[in-house]
Parts: structure tokens; sequence; C-alpha cells
């Protein structure tokens, strides 16, 4: 009988110490703040090689910079599990290996950011024509903006339904690498969003 006491008296110190401790696991996605956080979907678990399926917990359908730039700090200041929360960006889901995967974290969706393309010939600038683009922007829509002035990108994908952010992610390896050297040698300027 006090052997019974002594036992449910421990358990409520547990449940008591477990009530007062402060936990920070993500327990709903909206506790970053973010609006635009969704539930996980089949898609934002697969990639293209489809040898990995690994389901986040949630999804960011960023419609700015700023939300990712928000996210990623909510989640380093939630809690000192923070390090363990996995952040993916993921854009058309081309990459393999579970690149674009984040198991029981957050996927950035890219391809929810507004498409920026502005074509500058001859800047004065940079003393070259250049694309501003954003990162979730398809190569095959940068292509058909830049040939309506008479240019075309240096080096491109073989395939142009890939994200700009994407390829450059991984280099940008491709059929005219030996010429100009690969995509991410192209680049003027890159914002990175922390």
């Amino acid at each position: 009988m006090e052997f019974a006491f002594l036992l449910n008296h421990i358990n409520v110190l547990l449940l008591l110490v477990m009530l007062c401790v402060p936990c920070g696991f993500i327990q709903c996605p909206t506790d970053f703040g973010v609006s635009n956080i969704l539930q996980a979907t089949p898609s934002a678990s697969v990639d293209f090689g489809r040898m990995y399926f690994n389901l986040p917990a949630a999804v960011l359908r960023p419609k700015s910079p700023r939300e990712i730039s928000f996210l990623l700090k909510s989640v380093r200041s939630s809690s000192p599990f923070s390090n363990r929360v996995t952040v993916a960006a993921r854009g058309a889901g081309h990459s393999i290996n579970g690149q674009a995967q984040a198991l029981d974290g957050i996927v950035i969706e890219m391809d929810s950011l507004p498409d920026h393309i502005e074509i500058h010939s001859n800047s004065e600038e940079y003393g070259c024509s250049y694309a501003d683009v954003s990162g979730g922007t398809l190569w095959i829509d940068l292509l058909r903006e830049s040939l309506k002035v008479g240019l075309a990108p240096r080096s491109w994908t073989d395939y142009l339904y890939l994200t700009i952010g994407g390829t450059l992610s991984n280099g940008g390896i491709s059929g005219q690498t030996f010429k100009h050297g690969p995509q991410v040698a192209n680049v003027l300027q890159l914002d990175v969003v922390t």
C-alpha cells in the first residue's frame, strides 16, 4: 500500500515537472507565426529520384523572401530543440536523395514565390546584359523573356522545367558548361535568405 502511494506521488511529481518545463517541439505549424504554413502533403515528401519518402511536419508556401527569413528566425529561436528542426527548400522537385525533403521538419515550396524576371540589356553598371530573376523562376520562363529582346542565357539547363535557384544550388552543369562555365559561374549577384 505504501509502495503504491509512493509511486502515485512520483507520477504526480513527474507530471508537474513535465508541465512546468518549457518544451519546444513543433506542435502546430502556425506556432511560428507565418500564415502560409500548411499541413504536409505527399508531394512534399517525394523527389525526382523516388528513393526517399520523408514526410515533413509542415509546408511553407511563401509569398516573399521575408516570410522565409521570418520562419528561419522563428525556428532558430523557438527552443533548445531548434537545431533538430530540419528546413529544406523545394523548387520543381527534381532533386534526388532527399535533398529537398525534411523528415518531421518544414519544406519551403519555392514555386509559390512570385515570378520575377527583369531583363537588362547592355547594363552600364555591369558592362553586359543580364537578367534579374527570383530563385523559383523556371529556366523556360527566363528563356522566353530573354528571347523577346534577342538574348539568351549563356549557360542554362538541358531540361528547362527546373528552377533557377535549384540548379544554382547544384552548380548548374549543362551542355554549355565547357564553353561558358557552370551556371553558378555566370551569376553576378545572389541574394541569400538567412
